[in-house]
């Protein structure tokens, strides 16, 4: 993903709104559902990405979360948490989970603000960005074992794979 451009700093303070700038600026579908949760979508280049926010005001913190659009079979269940346990192992920023009774994969993260005066842009920018690129990085991976076969470990190898130059 490309990097996103650093729009001009917020006049207001309200982390969701700041939130709401910025996805609306990206040109995505949102939706704020209250005053303290939002809604989003855009297209990747694997499929649709589902985002939710969320502002915790009780402990001053933002929460993300993208939904990938791979429904997992309860036969693949325990081969999903093996490949969620090496990718999350290799994550820097937020992780991976398996979000219970819906079986759908989902990257969560959560951003502490207390102490700041407010969310910036930047931030919010380095969120989507993370929460998208690491959604396409590793959605091959997952293919690759609910639909291609493959065992974790071979699934995560094949989609680190970087390529060079196109065909």
């Amino acid at each position: 993903m490309a990097r996103l451009s650093v729009l001009e700093q917020s006049t207001q303070d309200y982390p969701l709104d700041v939130v709401e700038q910025v996805v609306d600026a990206l040109g995505w579908r949102l939706h704020r559902i209250e005053d303290d949760e939002m809604a989003a979508e855009f297209r990747g280049n694997w499929c649709d990405y589902s985002l939710h926010f969320a502002w915790a005001e009780d402990i001053a913190a933002i929460h993300i979360t993208c939904a990938i659009d791979i429904r997992i079979p309860a036969y693949k269940r325990t081969g999903v948490y093996e490949l969620l346990a090496l990718i999350n192992d290799r994550m820097w920023l937020g992780h991976f989970c398996l979000w219970p009774g819906e079986e759908i994969l989902m990257y969560r993260h959560a951003l502490p603000l207390r102490g700041a005066e407010k969310l910036a842009r930047e931030q919010v920018e380095d969120l989507l960005e993370v929460a998208a690129s690491e959604c396409e990085r590793f959605y091959p991976a997952f293919q690759y074992l609910v639909w291609g076969g493959k065992s974790a470990a071979d699934a995560l190898e094949a989609a680190m794979i970087v390529t060079v130059g196109e065909a």
